[in-house]
């Protein structure tokens, strides 16, 4: 090779990389920032998860708790009408939490909430049954105490399966 065609090669490879040089740096500007609008929904949907399992957990609590109270309340004679708007509130409370997670929740996270819903539900079907003089054959205060107790592992099992599903296992 010549000393002419070295110097022409040279320059040739030197236009490409100034002309070539731009779209190469935009092309991976572009890729980074892809990556990170990703990176970004990622985390937007982990938040997300996280505060409605938050939620979910607090609201089922909230309603067992009060569920149990009101039990306590009725067994005692005491049981007032503000403490039966506050159930309610706590019911409604739960079933929207429960609506919002239907959403953007895994599956075995729903149905395991839906076992726990179950319990729930009965329970309060048997305080207003109960709390209106209308309770069923051999339903009673005690017994409606004693089948409340079944939420307990429910509520283990969705905590333990949201807190599995945000990565924290202990």
């Amino acid at each position: 090779m010549t000393a002419a065609i070295t110097a022409m090669i040279t320059a040739v490879v030197g236009v490409l990389g100034t002309l070539f040089a731009p779209i190469l740096a935009q092309r991976l500007t572009a890729r980074q920032r892809v990556e990170e609008a990703e990176l970004a929904d990622t985390r937007r949907k982990f938040e997300e998860r996280r505060a409605q399992y938050t939620a979910m957990n607090r609201a089922s609590r909230q309603f067992h708790t009060l569920l149990k109270d009101a039990l306590h309340r009725i067994r005692d004679h005491v049981y007032t009408e503000q403490e039966r708007a506050q159930l309610e509130e706590a019911r409604l409370d739960h079933r929207d939490r429960y609506a919002e997670a239907q959403m953007i929740v895994p599956e075995r996270i729903l149905q395991a909430s839906r076992d726990l819903n179950r319990v729930l539900a009965n329970g309060d079907a048997a305080i207003k049954r109960l709390d209106r003089g209308l309770a069923r054959d051999c339903e009673s205060v005690e017994r409606a105490l004693e089948r409340l107790k079944a939420a307990d592992p429910h509520l283990d099992t969705m905590r333990k399966l949201m807190r599995e599903d945000l990565g924290i296992n202990d």
